[in-house]
C-alpha cells in the first residue's frame, strides 16, 4: 500500500477502520525493550569519616551527585493499571496499557540543543496530575495498545486543562490502527464541539522552528517515501491545543537500519524536527492561551436594543469563532474612541436559519476551510443585494480559511470580484485617516514590508457590500499577543475596524 493510500486509511472513520483496529495477535513492539537512559551524575571531591573504630583522620573520596533538574515542561501520561497473562504456560505481570520513553527522552535532548532551552520531561498520572498547565504545559500519551476510557470525571479535568493553556499531544506508536481509533474517540469526546481535523501548510508545527514541507516515512520494511508532513489538531483559538500524529513520531528509534514490521514511522531526523516545533509552538503559545482561557462578558447580551449597532457574527462549517475576544475589544475602542451607538452584544447566527435581514452589518473570521451550504450562500446573496454588509478576515492571516473564502463568496456573487481597495476608498478616510500601517513580523515575512492597507471589497450598485482582510484583524483586536499572527499591528488593527464599523453604518 502506497503512503498516500495508508494515510488516507488512517484519517478515516466508521467501521470499517474499527474492524481493522484489532491489533494483530502476538504483535511486538521492540521500542518497548529499549531501556530508559540513565539519568546523569557529577562527581564532587569531598572528605569523609573511615567506620569507627580506625582512627577518626578524615579521607578523600569521591561522591556522586545529580545535577539540579532543569523546569518540567512535559508529563507523560501512565496508566498504572496491570493485568496478568499466561506466556508459555507461565502467568506474567503487564502493563494494562503499555508505554515507552524513548521518543520523547530524545525529543527533549534535541529540542533543548535547537531551541537554546532547559527543559525536561516527567512520567505522571492523570489520578496524580494538579491539572494546572504551568505546572505542566504539555501532557504527551503514547501507546500501541487501545486507549482506556478515561470516564467523564477525568474528561472534564482534561477539558479544563485545556481550556486553561495547556496542550495534549497524542502520538501512535508505530501507527498502530488500535490506538489510532481509540486515541479518535477519545479526543471527540473530550472536545465535542470541536473538530479533529488535518494541519494546513501554513501552520506554525510545520514553521515554529524547522521549515518542513516533505517527510520520509517508512511503513514496515518497505522503502521510505516522501509525503507532505501530516499531523491532526484542535484548536482553541488560534492554537492547537490537541495535536495528534497517526504516524509514529519516531524520534529515538533508528528506522533505517531497524524498521519495524506492521509499523509506520517516520524518518528519526524528521521526526526529531516535527517535534521541534510542537515544543517551539507549545511554548511560543503558552502566555497566550493563558490569556484566552479568561472569559469576555458582553455586559449588555440580554439588554434590549433601541437604535443601537448590534454586532452579528456569522457561523459557517469550520472553526468560526477562533478569536472571541475580538469583538468585545473592538467594542470598547469604539465607546472609548468616536460616537458610534454600539451595543456592547454579540448576536451569533446561521445564515440559513437566522433573520440575518435585520442586521445592517454581519462579521465572519475562521481559520480552516469551510463551505456554505445553498440555503446559506442564497440568503447570503439577497442579503448583499438588499444594502447589507459582510466585513470578513482571516484569524491570524490563515491560508486556508482565505482559500475558502474566496471560493465560498464567489459562490454567493458568482458575478462580482474581490478587488484591492485603492488608498483613496472612504473606509480609510474617517472617522480615522489611515495612510500607513504596521504589520506583524510574520506578515512583514510574508509579504515584504510595506505602509499601505491591503483590504479588498466588492462593490453592489456602488457601495461597498464586502469587505474582507486577508490578514488577520481580530487578532489585533485581541490584544493578546499571539505569536503567530499573520496580520496588523494592534492599534491599526483597532483602527481600521472602527473605520469598517463607521462606513457600514453610514452607507
Amino acid at each position: 500500500m502506497s503512503v498516500s493510500r495508508w494515510v488516507a486509511t488512517v484519517v478515516m472513520t466508521g467501521a470499517a477502520l474499527v474492524g481493522a483496529a484489532r491489533p494483530a495477535a502476538g504483535w511486538d513492539n521492540p521500542k518497548a525493550h529499549a531501556p530508559p537512559r540513565a539519568k546523569p551524575h557529577r562527581r564532587s571531591a569531598a572528605e569523609g569519616v573511615p567506620p569507627l573504630p580506625l582512627p577518626a583522620t578524615p579521607l578523600r573520596r569521591t561522591e556522586r551527585k545529580r545535577p539540579p533538574a532543569p523546569p518540567a515542561l512535559v508529563g507523560m501520561i501512565n496508566f498504572s493499571n496491570e493485568r496478568f497473562e499466561i506466556v508459555e504456560g507461565r502467568r506474567r505481570r503487564v502493563a494494562a496499557f503499555p508505554t515507552t520513553q524513548i521518543d520523547i527522552e530524545r525529543l527533549m535532548r534535541v529540542a533543548n540543543n535547537r531551541l537554546g532551552v532547559r527543559y525536561r520531561y516527567v512520567a505522571t498520572t492523570l489520578g496524580g496530575f494538579s491539572w494546572n498547565p504551568r505546572e505542566l504545559p504539555l501532557l504527551y500519551l503514547t501507546g500501541w495498545t487501545p486507549v482506556p476510557d478515561l470516564g467523564e470525571t477525568m474528561r472534564a479535568r482534561l477539558r479544563r486543562y485545556l481550556y486553561d493553556g495547556g496542550t495534549l499531544v497524542v502520538h501512535a506508536q508505530c501507527g498502530r490502527e488500535a490506538f489510532v481509533t481509540t486515541a479518535r474517540k477519545m479526543i471527540a469526546r473530550l472536545l465535542p464541539h470541536r473538530e479533529l481535523a488535518p494541519i494546513d501548510t501554513d501552520s506554525p508545527l510545520l514553521h515554529a522552528h524547522f521549515t518542513i514541507d516533505r517527510m520520509r516515512v517508512r511503513r514496515g520494511t518497505e522503502p521510505f517515501k516522501r509525503m507532505k508532513p501530516y499531523l491532526e489538531a484542535v484548536y482553541l483559538g488560534c492554537r492547537p491545543a490537541v495535536i495528534f500524529s497517526p504516524i509514529d513520531l519516531n524520534c529515538g528509534w533508528n528506522v533505517v537500519k531497524h524498521p519495524i514490521p506492521g509499523g509506520t514511522l517516520y524518518h528519526q531526523n524528521d521526526a526529531a524536527k516535527l517535534g521541534v516545533n510542537i515544543v517551539a509552538t507549545t511554548l511560543a503559545n503558552f502566555e497566550y492561551a493563558r490569556a484566552w482561557s479568561a472569559q469576555k462578558v458582553y455586559h449588555q447580551q440580554d439588554a434590549d436594543t433601541r437604535d443601537q449597532l448590534v454586532i452579528a457574527q456569522l457561523v459557517h462549517g469550520g472553526d468560526w469563532d477562533p478569536t472571541p475576544h475580538a469583538l468585545p475589544n473592538l467594542m470598547k475602542y469604539v465607546l472609548r474612541n468616536t460616537t458610534l451607538n454600539v451595543q456592547f452584544k454579540r448576536k451569533v447566527l446561521d445564515p440559513a436559519q437566522a433573520d440575518v435581514f435585520a442586521h445592517p452589518v454581519l462579521y465572519m473570521t475562521g481559520l480552516r476551510d469551510f463551505a456554505f451550504s445553498d440555503e446559506q450562500t442564497a440568503r447570503l446573496r439577497r442579503y448583499l443585494h438588499s444594502g447589507g454588509v459582510l466585513i470578513v478576515d482571516a484569524a491570524a492571516g490563515r491560508k486556508a480559511f482565505d482559500v475558502a473564502f474566496r471560493r465560498e463568496i464567489a459562490r454567493v456573487l458568482p458575478d462580482r470580484s474581490l478587488d484591492v481597495l485603492p488608498v483613496e476608498s472612504p473606509v480609510y478616510r474617517m472617522p480615522y485617516e489611515i495612510r500607513g500601517v504596521d504589520y506583524t513580523r510574520l506578515a512583514e515575512a510574508r509579504h515584504g514590508e510595506r505602509s499601505a492597507p491591503m483590504l479588498e471589497g466588492i462593490t453592489i450598485d456602488g457601495q461597498l457590500a464586502v469587505i474582507y482582510s486577508s490578514l488577520s484583524l481580530s487578532s489585533g483586536w485581541e490584544e493578546l499577543g499571539f505569536a503567530f499572527a499573520r496580520g496588523y499591528a494592534t492599534e491599526d488593527a483597532l483602527r481600521i475596524g472602527v473605520n469598517l464599523l463607521a462606513y457600514a453604518m453610514t452607507h
